[in-house]
C-alpha cells in the first residue's frame, strides 16, 4: 500500500509560537518553514508514500514546498488544524476515492524515510491507526486505509482522543524520528540529537537554545 500524506501548516507568522523563547519572532517563522521543508522532503523520499498534499494559506511556504514536489491545498475552511486535515483528505479523495490517506505533522525535522515507511506499513494492517508523539501525549501521524474516514482529533492530548475514536495505536520499534515533533527549545535539542534535515540544521545553527 502506498499513501497520500496530508500535512497541515499554519501561516508562518503564527506557527510554532512556543519556540519564541528559543528562536525569537525574527527566526521562528523561518524555523517553522525549515521544519516543514525537511518533513516534506523526507516524506517524498519514503517508499510507502505516493504523494504529499500540504494544506496551507501561507504563500511563501506554498511556493517552497511546491518546489519540493508537494501539492498545495488552500486552507479554505480556515477553521483550525482538524478542519484543515479533513479538507485536505477530501480534496485528495475527490479524484482518488479509494486512496490511503495519512495525516502527518509538519514539525518532524529529523524524519527518516525508512522509519516513516515502517510506520505506514504497520498502519496498513488496520482501518485507522495512529502514532503517538515522543511525549506519549499527542499524535504525529494518523492513518486511514482505503474506505475509512480520517476523523482527526489532533491538538493537546490527542493520543487519548484518537484511541477513544477506535484508531489502533501503533507500537513500531525504532521510529523515533516519526515521533519527534518540535514545539519547544527542549524538543528542538532532542531533534538535533537525532539528526535533522539540512534546512533545519542551517537555521538552528543561528540559534542559542536556552535550557528549560
Amino acid at each position: 500500500m502506498r499513501w497520500t500524506l496530508v500535512v497541515p501548516l499554519k501561516p508562518l507568522a503564527r506557527a510554532k509560537s512556543r519556540l519564541s523563547a528559543a528562536a525569537g519572532d525574527g527566526l521562528r517563522p523561518g524555523l517553522a518553514l525549515a521544519f516543514a521543508q525537511d518533513t516534506v522532503a523526507a516524506a517524498l523520499e519514503c517508499t510507502a508514500v505516493r504523494d504529499v498534499a500540504v494544506v496551507t494559506d501561507d504563500a511563501l511556504a506554498g511556493r517552497e514546498l511546491a518546489r519540493l514536489g508537494a501539492r498545495i491545498v488552500p486552507d479554505s475552511p480556515g477553521a483550525g488544524l482538524n478542519a484543515a486535515l479533513v479538507h485536505g483528505a477530501d480534496v485528495v479523495r475527490a479524484t482518488r476515492p479509494d486512496c490511503a490517506v495519512a495525516a502527518l505533522n509538519a514539525d518532524l525535522p529529523a524524519l527518516r524515510p525508512a522509519e516513516l515507511a515502517r510506520v505506514l506499513d504497520a498502519a496498513a494492517e488496520f482501518p485507522r491507526a495512529f502514532l503517538a508523539d515522543a511525549a506519549a501525549v499527542g499524535t504525529t501521524l494518523l492513518a486511514a486505509a482505503p474506505g475509512a474516514e480520517l476523523r482527526p482529533a489532533f491538538g493537546g492530548r490527542s493520543r487519548a482522543r484518537h484511541h477513544a475514536s477506535g484508531a489502533v495505536e501503533l507500537l513500531s520499534d525504532a521510529v523515533a524520528s516519526v515521533r519527534r515533533d518540535v514545539d519547544t527549545g527542549e524538543d528542538l535539542r532532542a531533534a538535533l540529537a537525532l539528526g535533522v534535515g539540512p534546512r533545519t540544521a542551517a537555521v538552528a545553527a543561528r540559534l542559542l537554545i536556552p535550557e528549560q
